[in-house]
């Protein structure tokens, strides 16, 4: 079961929406699932209904909603890529932490929700979930193949909360040096799990997407299942 969620964001500047799949039984854990640059569109829905199926009360924002609400498009023409990269240019990463913020706030006080909740994004939202690890109380955050962590290692010390991060050893926008920095600043950090897929691109798990790799996605959700076992349920 569906429904969308009514959040006013913490900055009062309006509210937002967001999809929320609803397990059979209540109250669940929940999995906050953050978009890519496509918005909350059925991949994305898709992979809500999935958690759901398994036992999670599963929700993912609209983080577009201060430039567009509604953002809902593919990967599969380039007037959608122009379009996702011209969001992508125009979000305000703190803004969207904020909003995050405020959506994990709502789930834990939501009834289909037990009080445990965890993140877990992809491409953007792998940023998004990397930065719910140093900025929020999260229970745990998952990332598959964030952009430019490389940046954001000075935060890696308020990683307090488990952490688990995929990356595609050919991510075509993460270079062999970002990701070396990457896995030399984040090696000592014990809250983190780290696993590099070889031979795989960017968004190796966006099924329709060029890049879709079989292989890797089971073997990537498999770990991400386990982790959300160990550290929700």
């Amino acid at each position: 079961m569906s429904e969308k969620l009514a959040l006013q964001a913490a900055d009062g500047s309006g509210s937002f929406s967001a999809y929320a799949a609803v397990p059979k039984a209540t109250p669940a854990p929940a999995i906050i699932v953050i978009q890519e640059i496509f918005g909350v569109n059925k991949n994305l829905r898709d992979i809500c209904d999935k958690f759901a199926a398994e036992g999670y009360f599963a929700v993912c924002p609209d983080l577009f909603w201060r430039q567009e609400p509604g953002i809902d498009i593919t990967d599969q023409t380039e007037a959608e890529w122009k379009k996702a990269f011209a969001l992508f240019n125009g979000f305000d990463v703190g803004k969207g932490i904020g909003d995050l913020k405020t959506t994990l706030a709502a789930v834990r006080a939501h009834p289909a929700c037990n009080g445990k909740a965890g993140t877990v994004g992809f491409c953007l939202g792998g940023k998004l979930a990397y930065l719910m690890a140093t900025r929020s109380n999260a229970d745990c955050n998952v990332s598959y193949y964030g952009v430019g962590l490389q940046d954001l290692l000075g935060e890696s010390g308020n990683i307090k909360k488990p952490l688990l991060l995929h990356i595609a050893e050919l991510d075509g926008f993460s270079s062999p040096e970002a990701r070396a920095q990457i896995s030399a600043g984040l090696k000592d950090n014990a809250h983190v799990e780290m696993h590099v897929y070889a031979g795989v691109d960017h968004a190796f798990t966006r099924i329709g997407g060029k890049n879709f790799n079989a292989g890797a996605t089971k073997l990537a959700h498999g770990r991400t299942a386990a982790f959300f076992k160990n550290n929700l349920q």
